[in-house]
């Protein structure tokens, strides 16, 4: 018996949840759930139907893990708590500073109905948390480093084409190479916002607008781009098309340390991503931890979990037997 997924949502997430789900062979999907209206909508797994978000009760016996595919900002908060009460969800909430409250919500919820919720499922927060406390346990004496890039920040890219006369626009966050090769030498550098990325906007104007201006509302946008050295870059609409079409991304975790009684030996840990599509590759991220949901909850688990709660068999279609033949 296959795991029967649904998804809320189909923007770029939802719609690389669906490509993921099938890649996974022990995995279907039954529907999607939206707040537009459904012929609107045109999916491609003949054998799912997409709902209305309004009708999603009438699905709670009929789906095992819901995979809730909106934003964190108001999306997520809202509605995993709420479905949580129904059905196992996964969330990719992704504000970290708010996690901790998130958590706390969504733990009642599943909590009360009987059902697993792991939130905060991607690569950062998600794959790199578990390299960050990995690395931490093994590595006790040492610096944490994150670094990320090169790759498309689409809350950045968002904000820039706010600005008035902005038709376009992608920013790409950049390690600094300095800064990255200090790590990697073991100097345990102690490194300013500034000196960790670079950020470099392509913008095509709207016509008549005034570029000085825009660069300058750019380069001094608080929280954004104002500590950090930005490059900005105008170009038409056929060069955007052809070249900033994509949304790339990636970037590395890394811990430098020290053991030995007269912490004589540098260690270092690195895990590194590069990503073509960032939706993607989340996607199967949030696929592979709804595997872990339903057989969590399978064996009469209950609650919010985070990633680091879920031990990797959970994750895999492997057998714990196949596993420790070809993987250990």
């Amino acid at each position: 018996m296959k795991i029967r997924i649904g998804i809320i949502g189909y923007g770029n997430l939802g719609r690389g949840v669906e490509s993921a789900i099938r890649q996974n062979s022990d995995m279907e999907l039954v529907a999607v759930f939206t707040r537009r209206s459904p012929d609107c909508i045109s999916i491609s797994t003949s054998t799912a139907i997409v709902a209305t978000i309004a009708d999603i009760e009438n699905y709670k016996d009929k789906i095992d893990v819901m995979i809730l595919c909106g934003g964190s900002a108001t999306d997520l908060p809202e509605q995993t708590p709420e479905y949580a009460k129904l059905f196992n969800v996964i969330d990719s909430f992704d504000t970290h500073a708010r996690i901790p409250e998130h958590f706390a919500n969504v733990d009642k919820s599943a909590k009360e109905s009987g059902k697993v919720a792991i939130i905060s499922v991607g690569w950062d927060p998600g794959m790199f948390s578990l390299n960050r406390v990995y690395a931490n346990a093994i590595l006790t004496e040492g610096k944490d480093y994150t670094f990320w890039g090169k790759g498309v920040s689409q809350g950045h890219s968002d904000a820039v084409r706010r600005i008035a006369g902005v038709k376009n626009a992608k920013q790409y966050t950049i390690p600094v190479d300095e800064a990255v090769d200090a790590v990697r030498r073991g100097e345990n550098p102690e490194l300013t916002t500034r000196q960790k990325h670079i950020r470099e906007c392509f913008v095509v104007l709207e016509d008549g607008a005034d570029a000085s201006k825009i660069e300058q509302e750019i380069k001094t946008m608080p929280n954004y781009f104002a500590d950090y050295d930005t490059i900005v870059n105008f170009i038409d609409e056929a060069e955007f098309n052809k070249n900033h079409s994509s949304i790339p991304h990636g970037g590395m975790v890394l811990r430098s340390g020290k053991t030995g009684l007269e912490k004589q030996n540098n260690h270092l840990i690195e895990y590194k991503i590069k990503l073509d599509s960032n939706p993607e590759f989340t996607s199967c991220v949030l696929v592979a931890y709804a595997r872990a949901a339903y057989r969590l909850n399978s064996e009469g688990a209950s609650g919010c979990k985070t990633v680091f709660d879920i031990a990797p068999a959970y994750l895999s279609q492997m057998s714990n037997e196949q596993l420790r033949a070809t993987m250990l």
